[in-house]
This record gives C-alpha cells, sequence and structure tokens, in this order.
C-alpha cells in the first residue's frame, strides 16, 4: 500500500504572537509587581513600627530610672545638708555632756570652799576640779602641746622671745608663756615659748 502525500502544509507558528492561553497580559503582570512592592514596603513598615516600639519601651525604662534616680539624689542631698546643719548645730553635745559632772563639782567646790579656813585644801579642791576637766578634754581628743625641753617647731610652736644662752641647745624651748592645744592631729591654738638661741 502506497502512502499518499499531501499537499497541506504545516501552518508556520507566528514568533510574535500572543498564546492567550499561556500568557498573562502586561497589565496583570504591573499589577502583581505593585503588589509584591506594596508587601515589601508594609513588611518594612511594620519592622520599622517593632523596631519604634521596642526603642519607646527602651527610652521610657531608662527615663523612669532617671526620674527615679534624680529623685533619689535630691532626697539624699536634703538629708546631707540636714544632718551638716545638725552636726554644726548639735557637734558639741557630747563632749558638753562630759562637761557637765566637772561643773558640778566646780559648783559643789565653791560652796564648800566658803567654810574652808585652810588654804591647802583649798588648792587640793582646784586641783581635783582642774584634773577632772583635762581628763574629760582628753577624752574629746584635745591634747596638749610639749613644749619645755623640745626642739622648736613652727607647726605647733609660736616664738615671742628668743633668749641667747650656752646653757641649752639652738632652738630649744626653754619656757612656756601660754599652753597650746591641738585636737587629734588639728592644732587649735600654738604654744607662745621662749626659744633658746646660741650667744
Amino acid at each position: 500500500m502506497s502512502k499518499e502525500k499531501t499537499n497541506e502544509k504545516e501552518p508556520v507558528k507566528n514568533p510574535f504572537a500572543v498564546d492567550e492561553a499561556n500568557e498573562t497580559s502586561q497589565e496583570e503582570i504591573i499589577e502583581e509587581e505593585q503588589n509584591e512592592e506594596n508587601q515589601e514596603n508594609n513588611d518594612d513598615e511594620n519592622a520599622a513600627c517593632d523596631n519604634c516600639d521596642k526603642l519607646q519601651e527602651k527610652f521610657d525604662a531608662l527615663n523612669n530610672q532617671y526620674v527615679r534616680l534624680a529623685a533619689d539624689f535630691d532626697n539624699f542631698r536634703k538629708r546631707q545638708m540636714q544632718e551638716r546643719e545638725s552636726l554644726l548645730k548639735y557637734g558639741a553635745e557630747n563632749t558638753l555632756k562630759l562637761i557637765l559632772p566637772v561643773l558640778d563639782n566646780y559648783e559643789r567646790g565653791k560652796k564648800s570652799c566658803e567654810n574652808i579656813d585652810d588654804p591647802e585644801q583649798l588648792k587640793n579642791s582646784f586641783d581635783v576640779v582642774f584634773k577632772q576637766l583635762f581628763e574629760v578634754l582628753d577624752k574629746a581628743g584635745l591634747k596638749r602641746i610639749e613644749t619645755k625641753g623640745k626642739t622648736f617647731n613652727p607647726n605647733l610652736h609660736e616664738a615671742v622671745m628668743q633668749t641667747p644662752t650656752n646653757e641649752y641647745p639652738d632652738q630649744t624651748i626653754i619656757e612656756e608663756l601660754q599652753a597650746g592645744f591641738m585636737l587629734e592631729d588639728r592644732v587649735l591654738r600654738p604654744a607662745l615659748v621662749n626659744v633658746a638661741t646660741g650667744e
């Protein structure tokens, strides 16, 4: 059986023709791209909003912490001022409490002196009160500056006299004219002294 050849040619496909079944229109592509772009923008905006919310929370927390610290510091400053004022006003309270018994003894001695004829007994009573006063002041931190026989120290002593002599080494204190005192390690009043100088 022989094959018959047909003269019919297969139609040639136009490369520029649009296949309506398989290809979407240009408008749909643009719309889809815009939707994707809008979605990305929305995602970016949501991420930015999340960051803004987190930053706002951090800011609020730090601001609250700052306000609390400022209030605490203000309260601390007020407390310090009150304590300082109280210290200045009542700082001598403990020392004065220690001195009160000395004043009591002084008043007792003053009354008993009215009936004492013996000056030696009067002197002994005075010495007891004087000694008690110095013991109290010693407990409060008051110390007498040593002078006689010591080398002159301008930080502790004030030379109001100078005596040329060979009996003492140069710059030796030979006489105390007025007692000097220290409170712990601070000079309250320098001792007035007479200092030996070489002839």
